[in-house]
This record gives C-alpha cells, sequence and structure tokens, in this order.
C-alpha cells in the first residue's frame, strides 16, 4: 500500500532535517516542504500592504489553509506516480481535526494509501534556542512576542489518531537531543520499511 506520510510538530522542533533524513532512507518517495509556498505567501503580504508575520489574523485568514491545501494537492497527485509522499509541515490544526483526517484518509483509501503522521516531540526550550540559531525572517515575530507567541502552541502529542491495531498511523520521533533522534530514526525508518510497498 502506498503512503502519505506528514512529518509535523511546531516549528523549530526538527521537522525539516528529520524529513529529509527519512527521504534519504526511504525508497520511491517524493519530498515535499510546504516552506517552497512561502515565497509566494509573501508576495500576498506585500501586495495587500500587510505587515509580513505569518502568526497574524491576516495570515490565518487569507494565506494559511491555501498553503495546506495546495500542498496536500500536490501530495495526492505524487502519489499516482510513486508509493511514497512525505511532506513536512506543521500541520498544527489538521491533526487535531479527526474530521480532517478521516476524509483525509478516504481520499488516500481510493489511491490505495494509508495514512502516516510522524510526530517530532522536542522540548519547548529546545525549540526556542532552534528557531534563534536558524535566524529567519519568518520567526522574527515569534521570537520578539515568545510568551504570547508560544501561548498558543500545542506541544501535546496528538494521540486521538492513534489506533492500537495500526502500527504505523501515528509515530513519534523524540528529538530533544542527538541520542533521541539517532535512535528515533533508526526504528522509525525500521517501521516504515516494514509497511512499505517494494517494487
Amino acid at each position: 500500500m502506498k503512503k502519505l506520510i506528514l512529518v509535523t510538530s511546531p516549528p523549530a522542533s526538527g521537522k525539516t532535517y528529520i524529513a529529509k533524513k527519512l527521504a534519504e532512507a526511504l525508497s520511491h518517495v517524493v519530498y515535499l516542504d510546504k516552506d517552497t509556498l512561502i515565497t509566494l505567501s509573501k508576495q500576498i503580504f506585500v501586495v495587500a500592504g500587510e505587515e509580513y508575520n505569518r502568526s497574524s489574523d491576516f495570515f490565518n485568514k487569507n494565506i494559511r489553509d491555501y498553503e495546506y491545501e495546495t500542498i496536500v494537492a500536490l501530495a495526492l497527485e505524487a502519489l499516482k506516480y510513486d508509493d511514497i509522499v512525505l511532506i513536512n509541515a506543521p500541520f498544527t490544526k489538521e491533526i487535531r481535526d479527526l474530521n480532517y483526517i478521516k476524509k483525509l484518509k478516504a481520499i488516500l483509501k481510493d489511491s490505495n494509501a494509508s495514512l502516516v503522521v510522524i510526530w517530532v516531540e522536542t522540548s519547548i526550550d529546545v525549540t526556542h534556542q532552534r528557531m534563534i540559531e536558524r535566524n529567519s525572517d519568518r520567526d522574527t515575530w515569534k521570537l520578539a512576542h515568545w510568551n504570547e507567541y508560544i501561548s498558543e502552541i500545542n506541544f501535546d502529542i496528538p494521540i486521538a489518531l492513534d489506533d492500537p491495531h495500526v502500527k504505523d498511523d501515528l509515530l513519534i520521533f523524540k528529538n530533544s537531543s542527538d541520542e533521541e533522534f539517532t535512535d528515533s530514526l533508526i526504528k522509525t525508518i525500521c517501521i516504515l520499511e516494514e509497511s512499505s510497498v517494494r517494487k
């Protein structure tokens, strides 16, 4: 069975590095990063005369959901031609919306594909430090208003997605240290390879 893998977590948890390492290790995989769409999104801020703030009401109302619709549409298209599509994106709202997940699973079933959510678990302190170190303009507002920003972010594992009868529907990737990363990478690849299609 084909797979759509969502590598998810709050920003600066290490999603991109982890997603790329997984994509490198797996066979027949298409890697998609939602951040690729940021160039287009920035232009919407410019045209609208709005401050570039990806935590703003303007972003949430006019841009956010369209980024997700686009990246998922690209993934579904790619699944027609390969076995695994891996999306690197927070999916903060979507993975806690069981109706959204149910609809996505139904669409995937029609393509003989299943959904795998990989939740990157990283401590808030480590996330804060990584955000400082990556020095990205997308984080300027977040770092300047850290307490306000962090109060709105849910770091809890989305356990509602876990079906005890399905081994790879929700995988937890611990990433607060190098040791956790190495251990989680090995375990995650083993589980994914065990249940993946081999051509």
